[in-house]
Parts: C-alpha cells; sequence; structure tokens
C-alpha cells in the first residue's frame, strides 16, 4: 500500500504523514515540554494531499506514525475530459483518466501534450506541477 513508519518526534514541516488513512502533507509541528507524568507531546498540522482538507494529530513524539510513500511519474496530456484529464506516461506509456487538479494554477496549464508530474500516493493519483 506503499507504507513507512516514522516517529511523532522526527516530523518537520513539508514532510509528509498519514492522519485518519488520508496522506497528508505537514504544515505545522509544535512541540510541548514533557510534564510530570509522561512524555513529551507534539501536535502536528497538516493538509490533505487529495482534499486540501486540514487535519491535526496530536501524539507522544516517541510513538509511531505512519508515512506514505510518494511515487513521482512524469507523463503528458492526451486529453482533457473536463473533470478529468487523460495522462500517458513517459515511462510505461500506459494511458490512465486522472482528476483535474483543484488547484487553478495546475488546471489553467493542462492542455494537450503538456507535460506533468504526477504523483502515486497510497494507490491514488495526482496531477502536482506542469513541467
Amino acid at each position: 500500500m506503499g507504507i513507512n513508519y516514522s516517529t511523532v518526534g522526527e516530523m518537520k514541516e513539508g514532510s509528509y504523514i498519514v492522519i485518519d488513512g488520508e496522506p497528508c502533507r505537514v504544515v505545522e509541528v509544535t512541540k510541548a515540554k514533557t510534564g510530570k507524568h509522561g512524555s513529551a507531546k507534539a501536535n502536528i498540522v497538516a493538509v490533505s494531499i487529495f482534499t486540501g482538507a486540514k487535519k491535526t494529530l496530536m501524539a507522544p513524539v516517541d510513538s509511531t506514525v505512519e508515512v506514505p510513500i510518494i511515487e513521482k511519474h512524469v507523463g503528458q496530456v492526451i486529453s482533457n475530459l473536463g473533470d478529468k484529464v487523460q495522462i500517458m506516461d513517459l515511462d510505461t506509456y500506459e494511458t490512465f483518466d486522472i482528476e483535474m487538479p483543484s488547484e487553478e494554477e495546475i488546471a489553467s496549464k493542462l492542455r494537450k501534450d503538456a507535460e506533468v508530474e504526477y504523483w502515486i500516493v497510497m494507490g491514488r493519483k495526482k496531477i502536482v506541477r506542469v513541467k
């Protein structure tokens, strides 16, 4: 399924984490000092790679968290199907449909023959930039 493991204490801004089964990019990490009765805690704020929803996780710094494995690929736009884009992988020549990115600055550049970088994260695909 494409998951590694790390500890909460190793998380930093810009790293990736799985919260509630959703792969997310960490945008903020705050750590609280060790209390009288236990270990230091960290509060992680992250944004979902696919939905943009904000997720938070508060846990001891030594607890284990899942980290998504991100496969980065290059493809070429074959056609724009409105809410989906047909892409051909430039290594394998496999063609597939992928959801139109919600980010306007990416979606506005998706034209036939445009080269894109797409990620496969936990079995799901997302266009992250137009080259």
